[in-house]
């Protein structure tokens, strides 16, 4: 069982549905989600029964919404290293599958969310879905982030999401090449299913040894991109400005939540 069980696993023949399991929470990643996913991703590597991965978030509202912002408002220039090592930590086990891991993206993908998406192989979304890479309205830098982007998209549109921190849809992804199918939102696991089927049905050394190929092709500019990222958050951080604009975005979901239960 995984922690608090934040990443629950079922099982479809030869292929694992891994869920995000936070939905009150939009699946945002925490700490205990964040340990979960990675154990459960080496544990899913290592079982010979299993051929191909679908990774998804519970519920209808969110993929994953990035960081859990709460976490995020403890973090300081004295913790953030440790935090970010933990955070690139879970990303590498995403990029270690040597299995097909295909994203079932039922709703929000933003931050960090956006990236887990970005390291699956394939992406599946409906159109009315928002994703992209918010950081900057929260006061860090677009780094990893960016980085991932640039392995999908052109520079141009890459320095645009990145600088403005604006979303954009699941129709528009799909045609920027982020989103390789859009289909109706009830239709996302099942066509998810149906790509990780015709990947576990190939040959297994040829996926695997494909996979690490490109893996081998763009690790070392992940690991900048990551130790880089160390870099300009702690200046981020001894800014002020990402715990400014975090204490500003949980006070005003506390009003909202107080205004909603008056309400009622």
């Amino acid at each position: 069982m995984t922690p608090q069980n934040t990443v629950l696993t079922d099982y479809i023949d030869e292929i694992a549905v891994v869920h995000i399991n936070r939905p009150a929470g939009m699946n945002a990643v925490n700490a205990s989600l964040r340990t979960a996913l990675t154990d459960t991703l080496y544990a899913l590597e290592a079982d010979d029964a299993v051929r191909a991965i679908v990774l998804t978030g519970t519920g209808e509202r969110a993929f994953c919404a990035g960081q859990d912002l709460e976490e995020a408002a403890t973090i300081d220039t004295g913790n953030l290293a440790g935090w970010l090592n933990r955070q690139h930590a879970m990303y590498q086990a995403v990029r270690d599958m040597t299995k097909p891991i295909v994203a079932a993206l039922n709703g929000t993908a933003v931050g960090a969310g956006f990236q887990i998406a970005l390291m699956c192989d394939l992406r599946v979304a409906h159109p009315a879905l928002r994703m992209g890479q918010p950081e900057v309205k929260a006061g860090l830098a677009s780094i990893v982030g960016s980085y991932l982007m640039s392995l999908q998209i052109g520079h141009s549109l890459n320095q645009e999401l990145s600088l403005t921190g604006e979303l954009i849809t699941g129709e528009r992804a799909h045609a920027l090449g982020l989103v390789n199918d859009l289909v109706a939102a009830d239709q996302v696991l099942p066509r998810a299913l149906e790509r990780a089927a015709a990947l576990a049905a190939l040959p297994r050394a040829a996926v695997r040894l494909t996979k690490q190929r490109f893996r081998e092709c763009t690790q070392a500019g992940f690991d900048q991109a990551c130790n880089a990222g160390i870099r300009y958050q702690l200046e981020c951080y001894a800014s002020g400005e990402p715990q400014q604009a975090m204490r500003a975005f949980i006070s005003r979901r506390a009003s909202s939540s107080s205004a909603r239960l008056n309400k009622d």
